[in-house]
This record gives structure tokens, sequence and C-alpha cells, in this order.
């Protein structure tokens, strides 16, 4: 019986709780969209930076 008591708790407190994460989760989604984008195209970046420096050891035969 109690945790029958304890579960009606739990669904009541957390129907809300639930209700609100389904809500607000595409829009923080969409708010955290463009930062992504910059982090791909950084990442992308930072990559070509690392692989022009590295072009020399390449040519010249040096470890992969």
């Amino acid at each position: 019986m109690l945790s029958f008591i304890l579960w009606l708790i739990l669904l009541a407190l957390c129907w809300p709780l639930a209700l609100v994460a389904v809500i607000l989760f595409p829009l923080v989604w969409l708010l955290v969209l463009p930062f992504r984008i910059l982090g791909m195209a950084v990442e992308g970046i930072l990559e070509f930076l690392r692989a022009l420096i590295m072009l020399p050891s390449r040519v010249l035969g040096g470890r992969r």
C-alpha cells in the first residue's frame, strides 16, 4: 500500500516536469543550433590548419 501511495506522489510531482521538458526541449534545441553549427565550422578550420601544418612532414614521409 505504501509503495502505491509513493507511486501516486511521484506521478503527481513528475508529470508536470515531463510536460515542461517536452515543451522546452525543442526550444532549447533551436537556441543551441547556431552554436553547434559554429562549433562544426571552427572544428573544420582547425582541422584544415592542422593538415596544413603537417603537410611538410607528410610529403617528406613522416609518420601518419
